[in-house]
């Protein structure tokens, strides 16, 4: 009887180290695989094909910004989803287009088009047009002196981001962590967008 009390603790010792070492497999590796990749600069299946900001950059979340429909932003505005953010004064010609390319962009996403959302920085009173055309866009719009503040944290390469018709990506942790220039084609954008949104598994 006591032998078989002994063997029973023992197999149970057994699980139980079994357990933790399936733990440390799920828990502990992915995270030295992270912090490996970053050391040595590894991106899965290629190179970034817009520019990467680095250090990643933490996005402010402004408690007197509102979104277009009057609603105040939630403190995990940036972390919800991933965010592709676009800037502008006016929201006129050049900026209506790329609205349009991101829209294109966000749809071809297909079944990640759930961790995406699209926003629009701008200092644009009358939406009227952009909000029929766009339903789903989020739209931050408030005179220049009220967003300068938001504004200034996408600035890259000394750009002033009002007129530099960039496209910047926020992760789903609320980092800006690329930007992509007006020269870039969609159709890379959406390749480099794609693939992050494969390879992470945040958001």
């Amino acid at each position: 009887m006591q032998n078989k009390q002994q063997l029973s603790e023992v197999e149970m010792q057994g699980k139980g180290r079994m357990v933790l070492m399936l733990m440390v497999l799920f828990f502990v590796v992915p995270i030295v695989v992270v912090i490996l990749m970053y050391q040595f600069n590894f991106k899965p299946g290629g190179i970034s094909l817009g520019e990467l900001v680095n250090p990643p950059r933490f996005i402010s979340v402004y408690k007197e910004l509102r979104s277009s429909d009057e609603k105040p932003l939630p403190d995990d505005f940036w972390k919800k989803k991933w965010s592709l953010v676009y800037v502008a004064g006016e929201c006129q010609q050049k900026c209506l287009g790329k609205l349009h390319d991101l829209r294109q962009l966000h749809v071809s996403l297909y079944k990640d088009i759930a961790r995406a959302q699209r926003v629009l920085i701008t200092t644009s009173q009358d939406l009227s047009v952009i909000k029929r055309d766009y339903p789903d866009l989020i739209i931050i719009n408030h005179p220049a002196h009220t967003v300068a503040s938001l504004v200034s944290e996408f600035r890259v390469k000394n750009e002033n981001p009002i007129n530099a018709n960039r496209v910047y990506l926020v992760d789903s942790l609320g980092y800006l962590m690329m930007s992509y220039p007006e020269s870039l084609p969609l159709a890379n954008m959406r390749k480099d967008v794609t693939r992050l949104l494969r390879y992470s598994w945040a958001g």
